[in-house]
């Protein structure tokens, strides 16, 4: 295979370390900011934890949707416009825990599920391949919609989940209404996985190789709590979550699929897993990386740990109405969770674009 061009090359695989400046901290319309919600300082200069104002989400509800049984938290009125909010490794619905009522007092109808692999969701068959390839997740999106009666939606997500809302952006426009997605652009391909980054870059993906031998599925399948919380603290390295915060998302990664996804989802990006016949023409499409035109909201904390590429290097995939916010301090991977109102005011003012 011919080496590719370098602006064929997935967003993502061509980070460029630092973040760079572009952008604004968005203002405030319409949400109050609480006093407590931005991190605060010790005497001795060490961050204290930013407390959540939610600790749980009203009883979950089950719905079957394609190949899955989806578990999902809902909030708001019933006929109000929907929103789905998408949740990625490793993390869980909690990630929304104060999202959601933001959005829900607004009038929005909040659909927040676990993703395969996360929490209550089961597969419906026993024999269905733990696929966790892009095109599949992505696919899960439209079934849990169909399955809820749901034409279109707001879409909002954050890694894996970004990258899902991506895909059905790009792929399916007509089922997205706007959209939401912590660090912009993450579609990619198998053949832009092969294409080597520079050391430092490489580095960051460290727990990608590992995932790729069997001693990494077995070191997470064993460790998979503590490695969680080793990926949150560096990919969110300036938010000083407590004990509980953590451990109420990690009770999601007892999930019995939770292990066969993530590795074959890092696998599958490394060439390293075969993904399923049905899916690759979707995968094809995929490869050439195709615009979004739906009105978009891209977001990016200051304090970001984990590989992110930067907003200049795919705000021309954003061919609609769009806007970029780069939400300051200290503001790591997990967006949602760490600044809620900046998160919620995005779906809002993304819906209103």
């Amino acid at each position: 295979m011919d080496k590719l061009q370098h602006d064929q090359v997935d967003p993502l695989r061509r980070l460029m370390l630092g973040t760079a400046a572009l952008g604004v901290a968005a203002a405030p319309l319409g949400l109050v900011r609480p006093a407590h919600a931005a991190a605060s300082t010790s005497p001795s200069g060490t961050p204290t934890p930013r407390r959540a104002q939610h600790t749980s989400f009203a009883p979950l509800k089950q719905v079957r949707a394609g190949v899955l049984d989806v578990a999902y938290a809902e909030a708001g009125p019933a006929n109000g416009p929907p929103v789905i909010l998408l949740h990625g490794w490793p993390y869980d619905i909690y990630s929304y825990v104060d999202v959601a009522p933001l959005l829900a007092k607004v009038g929005y109808r909040v659909i927040v599920p676990y993703l395969r692999g996360y929490g209550g969701t089961r597969f419906v068959s026993a024999d269905t391949l733990r696929n966790g390839q892009p095109s599949a997740l992505a696919e899960d999106v439209l079934q849990l919609m169909d399955a809820l009666r749901i034409r279109t939606a707001v879409l909002g997500g954050f890694d894996w989940g970004a990258r899902s809302a991506d895909i059905v952006a790009a792929l399916w426009p007509e089922r997205v209404k706007a959209l939401v997605a912590v660090s912009g652009y993450l579609i990619g391909s198998q053949a832009s996985g092969q294409v080597p980054l520079v050391p430092d870059a490489e580095l960051q993906w460290w727990y990608q190789y590992y995932f790729a031998t069997e001693r990494g599925r077995e070191g997470y399948d064993k460790y998979r709590h503590d490695f969680a919380k080793l990926i949150w603290k560096l990919a969110s390295p300036k938010w000083a979550f407590d004990d509980a915060t953590f451990d109420r998302s990690a009770a999601a990664f007892a999930n019995p699929d939770h292990v066969d996804i993530v590795i074959h989802n890092y696998r599958w990006r490394l060439g390293l897993a075969k993904g399923e016949a049905k899916y690759d023409a979707l995968e094809g499409r995929l490869a050439q990386f195709p615009s979004i035109g739906v009105p978009t909201i891209t977001m990016e904390g200051d304090a970001n740990g984990a590989p992110h590429p930067p907003p200049e290097s795919y705000a021309k995939r954003f061919t609609g109405k769009y806007e970029h916010r780069l939400i300051t301090g200290g503001i790591g991977h997990n967006l949602p969770q760490e600044d809620p109102h900046a998160f919620a005011q995005a779906v809002i003012d993304a819906d209103r674009l």
